[in-house]
């Protein structure tokens, strides 16, 4: 059949055969907010490079939360800044930690009716800003994994649904996960970074959590962007190891990344729209460039298109409050 028997505008005519005919739906409960929770912080800070995203006190963080449910998001991450840091991220696997008391006070709040989801990482923890222990200025694998444990074992203590282990260290699902089984937080789940690459995109982020490395870079444990069959054996691994959800991050540069892993795994896939892709839209958004509402709703249509099933973006609030119009 061809023109002009065949006439594909047929089904574009109006809004509602438009939707009727859509093949991609995105809703608020696609979303996963992040939260930045600031140790000491009397109130909210703007964060300069993420307009309209803030370092919140721990005072807040319910409050937070309780807007989050409202909107039908159905989980949020924590990301923590510690007043304190040494080179071994101590900090990070406290029971009186800024993540561990922000997790008990959005449970203590919000029972169920949230997940919360917490980042396993040294890098806001450090003082040389590496995600894990370092020897020289090289990082090293294995003992950053027993402290990886840790860190993972007093978020699930805490009462955290879901663990994020980020620092791309080798093995670090496999040991997350025994040191869960191991102390009877079987039920708690593993979200994987597993294909995170070594990004330009994640200059805000660093600014908001403080977490700049002191010196180098991060390319020796995160991906290169060029490697897709390499970002693939990565998610095996960590799909071996023990994973309950992967990630591909950033997201708008990883389309490709995402299908790939989406197609090949069939499980559970996460994508992170990262600091940049958030602080690219709204800068353009401010000089009248784009269209704030149609570019997020387009980008996460997009991510959503390509294959995953969760997406992790600071645009979630706002995005859910256009998609519930």
């Amino acid at each position: 059949m061809v023109f002009p028997t065949l006439r594909m505008r047929r089904l574009r005519r109006t809004s509602k055969l438009r939707q009727l005919v859509r093949e991609t739906v995105l809703t608020p409960s696609d979303l996963v907010y992040p939260l930045f929770v600031e140790e000491g912080l009397e109130k909210a800070r703007p964060i300069e490079s993420m307009p309209g995203q803030f370092q919140l006190p721990l005072n807040r963080v319910a409050e937070e939360a309780e807007e989050v449910a409202s909107l039908g998001i159905p989980a949020l991450i924590l990301f923590g800044i510690p007043k304190t840091k040494d080179d071994w991220g101590s900090s990070a696997y406290s029971p009186q930690g800024i993540v561990q008391q922000a997790i008990g006070e959005i449970k203590r709040a919000m029972g169920d009716r949230l997940v919360v989801v917490t980042d396993v990482c040294l890098c806001q923890y450090t003082s040389h800003g590496h995600c894990g222990i370092l020897q020289g200025q090289e990082m090293v694998n294995d003992a950053t994994l027993e402290v990886l444990e840790k860190v993972a074992l007093s978020h699930a203590r805490a009462g955290a649904d879901v663990v994020a282990p980020s620092a791309m260290v080798d093995g670090q699902v496999q040991a997350i996960r025994k040191a869960l089984d191991r102390e009877g937080f079987e039920n708690v789940a593993i979200m994987a970074y597993s294909a995170k690459q070594a990004s330009s995109f994640y200059g805000p982020f660093r600014e908001a959590a403080y977490s700049a490395p002191a010196f180098g870079d991060r390319r020796s444990y995160q991906m290169d962007y060029a490697n897709s069959d390499e970002a693939l054996r990565e998610v095996e691994l960590d799909v071996k190891e023990g994973a309950d959800i992967v990630m591909v991050k950033p997201a708008l540069p990883c389309l490709d990344l995402i299908h790939r892993v989406k197609t090949a795994f069939r499980m559970p896939t996460a994508a992170y729209s990262v600091s940049g892709e958030y602080s690219m839209i709204k800068a353009a958004a401010a000089r009248g460039w784009v269209h704030e509402k149609a570019a997020v709703l387009e980008v996460l249509t997009a991510i959503k298109r390509a294959g995953a099933d969760i997406i992790l973006t600071y645009h979630a609030k706002e995005a859910a409050g256009w998609l519930k119009e």
